[in-house]
């Protein structure tokens, strides 16, 4: 039992640390360009959502031609032995027990999407009942400008904190790689910060968003217009 605590507690400080490193390994993309007649609004929360989507840019869906899931890596990246859906796994849970490799082997999972508590054991018929889901569907980045990054930066975004986040694995499946045009998670209280997080994902990869997603965007915002950034994802406004 000490082994497994001492095991949750470096899982914790790598979930720090793993964030640290995804958020700064590039210049901050976040700024209220002087020239632009859009203005950011900083309230004691953070960056208001519904201003970044603003400056977002709005175009077409690419083809989908030349996708696949190894343009975005073979996989999950490792932090000191700790690969990233584990890292999640314990930052989204509580009740962590980890094993002596770095892996989750039980937890609870209050559900984001659906609002239900979930009880989590490592296990060939059990994992997947938590699945890791990018907010940011990797195939959605694929047709919205990831096909014209690095191939490190597109690893960089599959395995970022900011888009990663511990849900139910059948709403996972029934996301898929939807857009907020096409899927918004059945827990209506959590909306606001699904798109806002969205919405910062896709500034930091500078990535662009259709019509249909846009105004849905700006439909669930309207109802909570002080909604902001998650934070931690703007490090400096000039």
């Amino acid at each position: 039992m000490r082994r497994l605590r001492r095991r949750r507690i470096m899982l914790v400080i790598l979930v720090s640390i793993g964030a640290v490193l995804f958020l700064s390994q590039t210049p901050s993309l976040w700024y209220a360009s002087t020239e632009s007649k859009e203005e950011v609004v900083v309230t004691d929360k953070g960056i208001v959502a519904i201003d970044i989507l603003a400056q977002l840019p709005v175009k077409g869906r690419a083809p989908k031609t030349g996708y696949s899931r190894t343009q975005f890596g073979s996989g999950w990246v490792s932090v000191q032995g700790c690969d990233m859906r584990n890292t999640i796994l314990a930052r989204d849970m509580t009740r962590v027990e980890v094993d002596d490799e770095c892996r989750v082997i039980r937890g609870i999972l209050h559900d984001p999407y659906t609002d239900k508590q979930i009880t989590f054991v490592r296990g060939p018929e059990t994992s997947q009942a938590v699945q890791i889901d990018h907010v940011v569907a990797l195939s959605n980045a694929w047709q919205t400008g990831a096909q014209q990054l690095a191939e490190v930066r597109r690893v960089e975004f599959a395995n970022d904190p900011l888009n990663l986040i511990a849900v139910e694995g059948k709403a996972n499946q029934q996301k898929s790689d939807s857009d907020a045009a096409t899927w918004l998670p059945s827990h209506k209280s959590f909306r606001c910060q699904y798109v806002a997080r969205q919405i910062a994902v896709k500034k930091k990869y500078n990535l662009w968003v259709v019509s249909a997603e846009k105004e849905a965007m700006q439909r669930i915002l309207r109802s909570c217009p002080g909604q902001a950034i998650p934070h931690g994802s703007l490090d400096v406004i000039q």
